[in-house]
């Protein structure tokens, strides 16, 4: 649109250049954003509120965190009033992206506002971030000052704080939040359940049972599922059709979580075998997809979308395939590689790269991190024949993972 004007010789105003601001950022294309401000601004146009409104919308939306903040402090040196929906706008990029601190400074300058003060959205957002970095106290405290402002819990409020109970492992609170659901009139979904099962994965073994019950009380077909599974039984026949069924009655964009879970469950509890049948059954139900793939050149597991437990998992059914490969003489490519991604993992304090790294050694295994693929731990066909030959027994998956 620019092009055009200018080819006939029409001059971008400050309307037009706020417009094509608030259009790339609605369309999510931050790096255009920038383009475009820099050239309105080469152009001797100076922001009005709309442009730092436009701006901020667009690089929070992004998770441009520096980006975001910088314009809120501009807005503030110039005396500029955000709205509501500006401050909430800044505090779901700070859950986001883990900017505690900034935070909490963005949430008391809205208190201090005249024109506008915290919502019902201000202390969801505020109650997810006290969760993610497990500052119970500050979340109670939080969730408190919700209700003495008048607003009533949400069902993503309450997944928040049993999360944050959860982190911390104070189960008979998990319990305590999960029975406040029915006097507020509220019905757990797929996510909220999801939410549960994660914690699960960081409860000690002995505190199980209370939330077993809280489970089977959100949804009772998983209460039965997670209960066949902590029953340490073969889980073939009844647990496999009744997991079938479960998958097919969640939401697709659950499944996945509930899967990682429920591995990540078994081998907290040393139930190899279970996780093993849970992850196979994943990978019928395409739950997960792709995580082997062979080439010519190289055959290579595939881990980034796995939880911890799930991802040693993997690595353990891999392992035992490469053994039978070697047994029947199929013929390995030059290469082996094992695909952890890089960054922190979703499901994990550190990321998969440095579990593995670790594990790996334990196991005595070749595989060394590539200095040119981040994340890819690699070994020759020569060195793996080598290591699977010497192996006297089945790989083990340690006996308990952190999830969080």
């Amino acid at each position: 649109m620019i092009r055009e004007m200018k080819a006939i010789g029409v001059k971008p105003n400050m309307i037009t250049y706020n417009n094509l601001l608030d259009t790339m950022g609605r369309a999510k294309r931050p790096w255009q954003v920038k383009t475009i401000y820099k050239e309105m601004t080469d152009n001797g146009l100076s922001p009005n509120w709309n442009t730092y409104a436009s701006l901020l919308r667009a690089y929070g939306r992004a998770r441009y965190g520096e980006d975001t903040l910088s314009v809120y402090r501009e807005m503030k040196e110039k005396g500029m009033q955000l709205s509501v929906t500006l401050y909430n706008t800044l505090l779901a990029m700070c859950a986001d992206v883990g900017y505690t601190d900034e935070a909490f400074e963005i949430f008391e300058d809205m208190k201090s506002s005249e024109n506008c003060q915290p919502d019902s959205w201000t202390f969801s957002s505020m109650i997810t971030i006290c969760s993610c970095r497990g500052k119970v106290s500050e979340a109670e405290a939080m969730f408190n000052e919700m209700l003495e402002a008048g607003f009533e819990p949400n069902l993503f409020v309450l997944t928040s704080l049993i999360q944050c109970y959860g982190k911390a492992q104070r189960t008979d609170d998990v319990v305590r939040a999960l029975n406040r659901l029915p006097e507020l009139g509220i019905t757990p979904d797929d996510r909220f359940c999801g939410c549960l099962l994660n914690v699960m994965t960081q409860t000690p073994k002995e505190e199980l049972g209370k939330l077993v019950e809280c489970v089977e009380k959100s949804n009772s077909k998983l209460g039965y599922v997670v209960k066949l599974l902590l029953e340490e039984q073969d889980i073939e026949g009844d647990f496999k059709k009744e997991a079938t069924e479960l998958f097919n009655s969640i939401s697709k964009d659950v499944k996945k979580a509930y899967c990682n879970c429920l591995i990540d469950l078994c081998v907290n509890l040393n139930l190899l075998e279970n996780a093993c049948k849970l992850l196979e059954l994943g990978l019928t139900l395409e739950v997960y997809t792709d995580i082997q793939s062979r080439s010519p050149t190289q055959w290579s597991l595939h881990l980034k979308s796995l939880s911890l437990g799930a991802a040693l998992t993997a690595l353990h059914i891999w392992i035992n395939d490469l053994s039978k490969a070697l047994e029947s003489g199929e013929e390995f490519p030059p290469l082996l590689g094992i695909n952890t991604g890089h960054g922190k993992h979703k499901y994990s304090d550190k990321g998969l790269a440095s579990v593995f790294e670790s594990h790996l050694k334990e196991l005595n295994a070749p595989f060394h991190d590539s200095p040119d693929k981040v994340g890819w731990f690699l070994t020759t066909e020569a060195a793996a024949k080598s290591w699977l030959e010497s192996r006297s027994s089945l790989v083990s998956v340690p006996a308990k993972v952190t999830a969080s």
